[in-house]
């Protein structure tokens, strides 16, 4: 055993308290981490839709306390989910939801019954309104009109072009553009402060599919097939870029209180040169919600997907809905579609036939109430025939019937409808303005 003297004792004793100090800190028992709150297991890998960024989780603290845990709960299992993949991200606690963001949780705070404090939104509901004029029932209702898809030179590549014989060709998009301009006036008539989301048959967005084509190899297509690429980068154009200019301008410009969006439906055609026609026709209205179970997964659209339903957009649009669809298949007389039993991509709403929520891109980004309309079949022989016939003013003889032009029977029902759900659902006064 080594000896030490007085004077270095001092010293050894140092070193013996250093050594043990080191060895304290490597070796100390360490805590816990603390545990993820059960149910929900935070993904750091949680993917995007195509062309979306990721979403600014703060923008939902304003709606702290605004819900009851009992209607979020309803609507987030009636309404806006069809499966049960919501759970591995959304536990619903006794007073708050943990809500996965992709990189963490985010908490949402549940109201007392009844809540203290309303959401906070940009659009009126119909009793929202001051009241307006008897003789103008859409006096101050800002509305945003999209008419659908592009049309002009983008149709065939939007594969909403066909042609029957030497006939003249069909184009959603010029269609529904024509619906548009015929609808403004009308709505204006009756007070609607109204703005066109598009005004020509050119897209919104500037980007195009050229620009795209990184994009469409980053979404999976076959760089070593330039045919596959272009084509997905043709529908990362139309599809997505398209609507999401749109709803750019309607949420950072235009702000409404009620889009609507403008379509024609379809059934498969086959070849546009030599389209199949069908003997039948039908009508529905897509609200927004049913996000499957692939939808819930992705950030951007589980996002988007709690503020729709925290903003109250769906009682909204059921209401509007309701009035606007009873009143189009009275003047149409088209039939109610109906979704197969069990579809993940689509919910009945409240028993109604002609009503659906369905997850689109463009009622799922507005960020108001959405009306989105599919009426009519253009490959049907008889709705067909009518768009053939053009527009015009008054009736004409259709196959033996006097009827007016498919164009203005679509604006006049969608007028009427707007003007009987204000006038029941909004104060009015009597005389002018």
């Amino acid at each position: 055993m080594p000896q030490f003297s007085h004077r270095q004792l001092p010293l050894v004793l140092l070193l013996l308290l250093a050594a043990g100090l080191a060895t304290f800190l490597v070796f100390r028992p360490r805590p816990a981490p603390l545990p993820e709150p059960p149910g929900i297991v935070i993904d750091s890998h949680s993917g995007l839709s195509a062309l979306a960024e990721p979403p600014d989780w703060k923008i939902l603290d304003a709606y702290q306390n605004t819900i009851t845990r009992m209607d979020f709960e309803r609507l987030l299992t009636t309404v806006f989910t069809t499966g049960g993949a919501w759970r591995s991200f959304i536990e619903i606690r006794e007073n708050q939801a943990l809500i996965q963001t992709g990189h963490g949780i985010h908490s949402l705070e549940f109201a007392p019954d009844p809540p203290t404090r309303t959401a906070p939104k940009i659009w009126r509901g119909a009793h929202e309104l001051p009241p307006a004029p008897d003789n103008l029932p859409l006096h101050g209702l800002r509305i945003a009109i999209d008419a659908g898809h592009i049309g002009g030179e983008w149709a065939r590549m939007e594969e909403r072009w066909f042609v029957v014989g030497d006939g003249t060709p069909v184009c959603e998009g010029d269609m529904t553009l024509l619906v548009a301009r015929l609808l403004k006036p009308r709505l204006e008539a009756l007070g609607a402060e109204v703005s066109m989301v598009r005004e020509k048959c050119e897209p919104v967005t500037p980007l195009r599919p050229e620009s795209l084509l990184n994009a469409a190899e980053d979404a999976g297509a076959d760089p070593d097939s330039p045919a596959a690429l272009q084509r997905l980068a043709e529908r990362l154009f139309y599809r997505t870029a398209e609507i999401r200019a749109r709803a750019k301008l309607v949420n950072s410009t235009l702000k409404p209180d009620l889009v609507l969006c403008l379509h024609f439906n379809a059934e498969s055609w086959g070849d546009p040169n030599n389209p199949q026609l069908i003997d039948h026709s039908h009508l529905h209205l897509l609200l927004n919600g049913a996000y499957n179970d692939e939808e819930v997964a992705l950030a951007d659209q589980r996002f988007a997907m709690i503020g729709k339903l925290l903003q109250r957009t769906h009682e909204e649009e059921a209401s509007v809905g309701a009035t606007v669809a009873d009143t189009f298949a009275e003047i149409s007389g088209l039939p109610p579609y109906t979704y197969p039993p069990g579809s993940p991509n689509a919910r009945q709403v409240n028993g109604h036939p002609y009503l659906w929520a369905r997850n689109l891109l463009a009622n799922r980004l507005y960020d108001c109430p959405v009306i989105f309309m599919e009426p009519y079949i253009m490959n049907s022989v008889r709705d067909h025939t009518r768009i053939q016939a053009g527009d015009y003013e008054g009736l004409r003889d259709i196959d033996g019937r006097p009827l007016p032009s498919i164009f203005r029977e679509y604006a006049d029902a969608l007028t009427l409808g707007l003007e009987r759900h204000y006038r029941t659902n909004r104060q009015l006064t009597a005389g002018d303005e």
